[in-house]
């Protein structure tokens, strides 16, 4: 490996593929861009096939089929054949709705590997408001039900927020019942929709330390029965996380209409440039693309990250949460304590307002 700050060009080990931005649910936590890629935008079942080839080509292990819904494409179980068949490990990123009896049986005959549902919250009543769809959470047990049938590995993923924090402990008793073998705690993340919404949905400190408390606990208690993996809150972190494990270092995003993406969130960031597969293979794209150069090793780093032992490990923190909170993508994550606009982050992390939820429509 490379010296500290180098541009040192590793090998991508994930893809994301969102294969559409409809979804017939609404949450208002939503990661897709408030500006959603169009239908007639989207790429083909062909492009989607030499992308996954290309994929593999330069190392990538696994693909996760995401959207908004993906069960939206009529061509899914064709598309996630040729995942496989390229030799990926494919995992289906799911809402529960939109994914029929016959669909996931089509792609587990198409070789799928694995089945991600989210589920909003442990009552049916509150899942349901916070995905905006009646019926959704019945429609999400069915699936999971299904997908156990078929013998396909589980995971749940529980987005956390202020509506839904208190019932952790009650989310990992129903993972526990749908047979799941892994739960995904995921603390909200404030880009795109959720940061439009964050009045509404960040929790207080008192909660996160509980929810944290707790998760460790369940831990404990359901050694060896269902694997937890929980990601804390930025806001209300010590240090920032670091940036899908490093800006263009492990893992790349490509978006339905085809521009590939450092991260699912990096169009917050004005003025750089996404290639798109439609004109540059993957290969280039991850080599040259300026946007995935923009911020590469630690280089760019001021103080005080520049001279941080922890440059290496967390890489300043994120770069779309940098810019969004200081308007400067350049700069220190705010979430560190050791950054000079640390202030900012303690100021919302404080300030709890009741709002209503902004929701995405299609």
């Amino acid at each position: 490996m490379a010296d500290s700050g180098a541009m040192t060009l590793y090998k991508p080990l994930g893809l994301l593929a969102e294969l559409t931005h409809r979804c017939p649910l609404g949450c208002p936590y939503c990661s897709n861009p408030l500006a959603l890629d169009k239908r007639d935008d989207e790429l083909d079942t062909a492009t989607w096939m030499r992308v996954f080839k290309e994929a593999a080509g330069l190392g990538v292990l696994q693909v996760h089929l995401s959207g908004g819904e993906p069960g939206a494409r009529r061509d899914l179980p064709e598309i996630a054949a040729s995942a496989r068949e390229a030799g990926l490990y494919t995992n289906l990123i799911t809402s529960g709705v939109g994914i029929t009896t016959r669909t996931i049986r089509d792609l587990w005959e198409a070789g799928l590997d694995h089945v991600q549902i989210s589920i909003q919250d442990s009552d049916a009543v509150s899942s349901d408001r916070i995905a905006g769809y009646r019926g959704a959470y019945a429609r999400k047990c069915a699936l999971a039900a299904e997908v156990k049938r078929l013998g396909l590995p589980l995971t749940i993923n529980l987005v956390v927020h202020r509506a839904n924090i208190e019932r952790i402990g009650a989310m990992v008793d129903l993972a526990l019942d749908l047979k799941a073998s892994r739960i995904e705690i995921a603390h909200v993340q404030y880009y795109g929709w959720a940061l439009k919404n964050r009045a509404a949905l960040m929790p207080s400190a008192d909660q996160v330390a509980r929810a944290a408390a707790e998760v460790e606990e369940l831990r404990a208690r359901h050694h060896g029965k269902i694997v937890i993996d929980a990601v804390v809150p930025d806001y209300h972190a010590r240090f920032p996380k670091p940036c899908v494990g490093g800006w263009g270092r492990r893992s790349l995003n490509v978006t339905p209409s085809g521009k590939v993406l450092p991260c699912h969130a990096a169009e917050a960031i004005p003025d750089l440039e996404f290639w798109n597969v439609r004109e540059h293979s993957l290969a280039d794209i991850w080599a040259s693309s300026p946007a995935f150069n923009a911020f590469r090793g630690t280089d760019f780093l001021p103080e005080p990250c520049a001279s941080c032992e922890r440059r290496e490990i967390d890489f300043g923190g994120c770069r779309c949460q940098a810019f969004l909170l200081t308007g400067d993508a350049r700069a220190t994550d705010p979430v560190c304590h050791l950054s000079p606009d640390h202030t900012r982050v303690a100021e919302l992390a404080a300030v709890q307002q009741d709002a209503p939820y902004n929701y995405r429509r299609m």
